[in-house]
């Protein structure tokens, strides 16, 4: 009976013995994974090909190192403008490790001291941008600009530990609650101002433009008149000549001077009227051709 129970234990112990020399000799790499080999606390071997691989055991250990994209929240935090007004700035992180050797020898391959460097770091860029710029300038510029220039910040500081931060962005930038309301008002009270300039500026443009089109309508007009008066004067002249000519024998002058005389006659009487001339008369002298 003995000699079973110790043959029990001495199977679960090899058992055990080759688990874990199965654990110290082989690791695995998963996908968006480096590992590093160290060997004697210096870094011998780094493989990122996933998949089972093989280290000396007892001699060398296996750090392994996610360098596939983290989210990261940074704290909320107060950034002044350079107008001297107060903003809090809620900001989000993507970053990533792109030299596992640089960032286990810099920070020893721990996320938590990871964090600490990037939130300092986008804590100044985020400052120091937003400093550079009035507050108008920043809520213009925010979303992909703004973005652009606090990521471009953030990565001037913290390339040196192997990783980078692929994206820093402002997801909340506010005014304090004790002056939100006042600066409300007075961005609203310069937005009316601009809006009455660029009103009045349009209405000055249309007064322009009207005065303009009455002054070429009175040209225009003035000048069809002058050549209206032209036309007439031209066409009364034209009339005479031909007038002129028409009657130019004695003949053609009596008869002309004859339908002159019925005219004026006719316009003397009015229609439907009988008047009496002496013989002597002018009138008498025409009609009967005396």
């Amino acid at each position: 009976m003995k000699k079973t129970i110790i043959s029990i234990l001495i199977a679960v112990g090899v058992i055990i013995l080759g688990i874990i020399g199965f654990n110290s000799t082989f690791y695995t790499v998963g996908v968006n994974q480096s590992a590093l080999i160290i060997r004697l606390g210096k870094i011998s071997g780094i493989q990122s090909n996933p998949g089972m691989h093989f280290h000396t055991p007892f001699i060398e250990s296996v750090t392994k190192v996610y360098t596939g994209d983290i989210l990261y929240d940074i704290p909320v935090s107060d950034v002044i403008t350079s107008d001297k007004k107060s903003m809090i700035a809620d900001n989000y992180v993507v970053w990533s490790v792109v030299d596992p050797t640089k960032y286990y020898q810099t920070l020893g391959a721990i996320r938590g001291r990871a964090e600490e460097r990037i939130e300092a770091a986008v804590y100044n860029a985020t400052k120091n941008t937003i400093s550079s710029m009035t507050q108008d300038d920043i809520i213009a510029a925010r979303g992909t600009m703004l973005t652009d220039l606090i990521t471009k910040a953030s990565n001037s500081d913290i390339s040196q530990y192997g990783i980078i931060i692929e994206i820093a962005e402002i997801k909340a930038l506010d005014l304090p609650d004790d002056n939100k309301e006042a600066v409300y008002e007075r961005m609203i009270s310069e937005r009316n101002n601009i809006a009455a300039g660029y009103a009045a500026k349009g209405e000055s443009d249309a007064q322009k433009i009207r005065n303009e089109t009455d002054k070429q309508v009175s040209i225009l007009t003035a000048q069809a008149e002058k050549d209206a008066a032209k036309l007439i004067a031209e066409g009364e002249a034209e009339y005479m000549r031909i007038l002129s000519d028409a009657y130019n024998d004695e003949g053609k002058a009596e008869f002309y001077s004859f339908l002159r005389g019925l005219d004026s006659l006719e316009a003397l009487a009015g229609k439907n009227k009988t008047i009496i001339l002496d013989k002597d008369s002018e009138y008498a002298r025409i009609l009967y051709g005396e």
